[in-house]
């Protein structure tokens, strides 16, 4: 039995896909959460496929596939992006398009043709660069998306603040916390209780888009007894963001110290 992997970020929305799917006689592994556990699961046993639905979050569908294009165990893996708004759809089109895309009516049949025919046969498929390779030469403040004429919410800054991101666009300001101009939130957690203080403080935000958690990584402690002072999972934030309502869809090293995960409120 052939072994499919369904990429979706709604549970509810996933289970008529993965009945279709096990109707046409393929074997379905499916996983609400997709992190890096997840990606390293899937390179030691890769799929023969993988579907990825793009009627949400298509950008973070795009990042996937991207980063499983640049693994070796799963390059020759192939690819089905299904559904999604057109306009979207053609910006995976573009850096992709090699894969293949179809829609939930033609599923079965378009994935029939590449479990037979194979990712490019005559060729190298395409590997885009990953998106942490995109940032070269840019300012952190660019990474972080901060555009002119901008409210910024802070929550417990560290002091160098001014030092790691120098040079905000012309307008833009730091707000306290819980400021309602605020369409964009940079919070900075140093443990488990500050971190769901934050996600908490961002649900009652209702004009926050979109919130920056900046955590601290922890290759840089020095001392190995202070080692798990201060650091915070990665893994733990996106599950308490998962928890509370938020997705993840972007990681930018802010410094050696500080690394961000970018979260936007899940659609209902």
């Amino acid at each position: 039995m052939r072994r499919v992997r369904l990429v979706h970020w709604k549970a509810a929305e996933a289970v008529p896909r993965i009945e279709s799917l096990r109707k046409a006689g393929y074997a379905v592994e499916y996983d609400e959460k997709t992190d890096s556990s997840q990606l390293r699961e899937w390179r030691n046993a890769p799929p023969d496929a993988f579907v990825i639905d793009l009627t949400r979050l298509p950008s973070q569908g795009r990042e996937v596939a991207i980063t499983l294009r640049n693994y070796r165990e799963t390059r020759m893996v192939p690819l089905v992006f299904v559904d999604g708004e057109e306009a979207k759809v053609e910006r995976v089109r573009q850096v992709l398009p090699d894969a293949a895309f179809t829609n939930a009516r033609s599923l079965m049949g378009t994935l029939k043709r590449v479990l037979r025919t194979g990712v490019n046969a005559r060729a190298e498929p395409v590997r885009p660069v990953p998106m942490m390779d995109r940032y070269g030469g840019r300012s952190v403040v660019e990474k972080l998306g901060i555009k002119p004429n901008q409210a910024i919410a802070l929550l417990d800054p560290p002091g160098d603040l001014e030092t790691l991101l120098p040079g905000l666009p012309e307008g833009s300001t730091w707000a306290e916390a819980d400021d309602r101009r605020a369409g964009m939130g940079l919070y900075f957690v140093m443990d488990a209780d500050g971190l769901r203080a934050a996600f908490d403080l961002a649900k009652r935000q209702k004009n926050l888009k979109k919130l920056w958690i900046a955590r601290r990584k922890a290759q840089t402690a020095k001392k190995p007894a202070a080692r798990a002072v201060g650091v915070v999972p990665e893994d733990l934030v996106r599950e308490t963001g998962l928890a509370m309502g938020f997705v993840d869809y972007k990681v930018c090293a802010i410094s050696e110290v500080w690394s961000g995960l970018l979260f936007a409120r899940r659609k209902s």
